[in-house]
């Protein structure tokens, strides 16, 4: 099966099966405050998604340093643009903005984890 044109980075970060790159690694989202579901299999070539129990605990520290990145690069924007803005108010944004991005970083951590250790 002849892969999809394009980048790595593309396909992980729209969240495309590591094998064939087509289909999609987690169902449609349709309530926004639960954890996202991953499909067991792809839907086009038949890879496994589902692996043995504890596999994706290794995603954990991908996802872990998307969030020190998100808070690192939050921080030096608040303070570089608005270098009057109080501590406390820094604080709550840079917390606001890893909150508003984990349930996206626990996706992502876990289509990179499966684009490094395949199956």
């Amino acid at each position: 099966m002849k892969k999809p044109g394009g980048n790595l980075v593309t396909h992980i970060f729209t969240e495309k099966c590591p094998k064939c790159r087509t289909g999609q690694v987690f169902e449609k989202k349709s309530d926004g405050l639960k954890l996202p579901v991953m499909k067991s299999h792809c839907e086009i070539c038949n890879y496994q998604f589902d692996r043995e129990p504890g596999y994706f605990i290794g995603a954990m520290y991908l996802s872990y340093g998307f969030a020190v990145f998100q808070g690192i690069s939050t921080f030096l924007i608040c303070y570089f643009f608005f270098p009057n803005l109080s501590t406390l108010s820094m604080t709550l944004f840079v917390v606001g903005v890893i909150t508003l991005f984990s349930l996206q970083n626990y996706k992502w951590s876990r289509v990179m984890y499966m684009y490094i250790f395949p199956w």
